[in-house]
C-alpha cells in the first residue's frame, strides 16, 4: 500500500519503506516507477528477513557506513540494501527473479 506523507519521510528523501507500507513525499510521486521499483525491492528485503532483523542490519549497518565515510548521504548510499535497491532500480523485473538474500552481493561491493 502507497500513503503520502510529506511529513514522515525525511527531508532529502522522496520515499520510504515501512512494511508493509511505501511513503512517499508528494502524490505525483506514485507515477514514478523507478522510484516505485526501489521501494518494492525494500519490501521484498524486509520480508526475506522477518521484518524486524532488516531495521536493525539497516540501522547497525548505516551506523559503521558512517564511521566509515563520515559523510550522512555517503553512508546511506552504501549500505547494503540500499546499494541493491539503487543498482536494480530501473530493472523493473528484477525482484520477479531476484534471488533470496541478494543484499550479501552489496556488502563489499565497490562505493556508489
Amino acid at each position: 500500500m502507497i500513503f503520502i506523507s510529506k511529513y514522515l519521510v525525511p527531508k532529502g528523501y522522496t520515499g520510504m519503506t515501512i512494511y508493509p507500507f511505501v511513503f512517499l513525499k508528494s502524490e505525483n510521486l506514485r507515477a514514478n516507477t523507478v522510484l516505485i521499483n526501489h521501494e518494492k525491492i525494500h519490501l521484498k528485503q524486509q520480508v526475506e528477513l522477518l521484518i524486524l532483523p532488516f531495521y536493525v542490519i539497516y540501522l547497525a549497518e548505516f551506523l559503521i557506513r558512517l564511521l566509515q565515510y563520515r559523510n550522512w548521504q555517503k553512508a546511506y548510499r552504501n549500505i547494503s540494501f540500499e546499494r541493491e535497491a539503487y543498482c536494480n532500480q530501473t530493472n523493473l523485473e528484477y525482484i520477479n527473479g531476484r534471488s533470496i538474500w541478494s543484499f550479501l552481493k552489496y556488502l563489499r561491493h565497490h562505493d556508489i
